[in-house]
């Protein structure tokens, strides 16, 4: 797959069948479009391409709160390429895109720069100065441009229309164990295993620890249980997202305790996917009711993973 970060780094691509939008989760609504974009390209010998933005639009609107990610930028690239795609179009969305005219926009962009024969879209897809256009307008735009256009309709799941906005509210509900249904894939944060505080190790329950990237959607405070993957194996395990009440003022911070592990991981890339919560995040009174309360989640988080068949 091959990666342009800006317009300027597009010299000269094949035609191609293009896919348009946010992709900020590559949902299965995303993967379902996406798919449709790859199919296209095969029959009609094109390249599958999807043209979207490394940044969310609407952080560039004043006076409102940043969009949070669901995905890092490495984490999107991967889920493309898994996907079969040939080209990805991650560029930031500047004021000069969003000030664009809406025709000027998809003529200049998506078809002489882009070079798109074929455009798949979402049915609610926005574009051009004030999302002044949309499907009807785009429609309008391939009879007279000379590319073809597929509308996709919403992808419902149990009644659910599923979005972006559905995945991070249930992140940030703590709902993790229903991403799975709507993402294709487990809810994860990854990152670089940083050192501690090292009470964990103490108490006889180390951990391997990540720090909350604020730029992220991330789950309530409290115990999780989940998967730890590294060097491509996955691993029981029991997290808490946290501050770590009863031992001092931490800022928030991921620690997940694998079962029956003995690497030391620091310096390590490791994957953390939350399967379901157990509890909210509490303040004990002493260290030993914090110790006891461990004992306890590490029992009822092995008793969730052994009933799945994962110990």
């Amino acid at each position: 797959m091959q990666i342009f970060d800006s317009l300027n780094e597009i010299k000269s691509i094949e035609e191609t069948s293009i896919a348009l939008g946010n992709f900020d989760g590559v949902h299965l609504g995303h993967q379902k479009l996406i798919k449709e974009t790859i199919e296209i390209a095969r029959e009609r010998g094109l390249k599958s391409a999807v043209f979207t933005f490394s940044n969310h639009p609407r952080d560039l609107l004043p006076n409102l709160p940043k969009v949070k990610n669901i995905l890092y930028k490495h984490e999107k690239e991967e889920l493309m390429e898994a996907l079969g795609v040939d080209y990805l179009i991650n560029i930031p969305f500047t004021k000069e895109i969003m000030e664009m005219p809406p025709q000027e926009y998809v003529k200049k962009i998506i078809v002489n720069k882009l070079r798109a024969k074929s455009v798949v879209c979402g049915f609610n897809h926005n574009f051009g100065f004030k999302a002044g256009g949309n499907v009807d307008m785009l429609y309008e735009l391939s009879l007279e441009l000379g590319f073809n256009l597929k509308v996709i309709d919403a992808f419902v799941i149990n009644g659910q229309v599923v979005s972006s906005s559905l995945i991070r509210n249930l992140i940030a509900t703590g709902n993790v164990d229903e991403c799975e249904m709507y993402m294709g894939r487990p809810y994860a944060i990854s990152g670089e295993v940083v050192i501690g505080n090292r009470l964990g190790r103490k108490l006889g329950f180390p951990t391997s620890n990540l720090i909350i990237d604020n730029s992220m959607v991330t789950p309530p405070n409290g115990v999780y249980v989940t998967f730890c993957v590294y060097n491509g194996k996955r691993y029981p395990s029991v997290t808490n997202v946290g501050v770590k009440p009863t031992i001092g003022n931490y800022g928030k911070n991921v620690e997940t305790h694998i079962f029956d592990f003995d690497k030391i991981l620091y310096g390590k890339n490791i994957t953390v996917e939350f399967l379901k919560m157990l509890r909210n995040e509490i303040k004990f009174d002493s260290v030993e009711e914090l110790s006891e309360q461990i004992i306890s989640d590490c029992c009822e988080a092995k008793e969730f993973h052994s009933t799945n068949g994962f110990l």
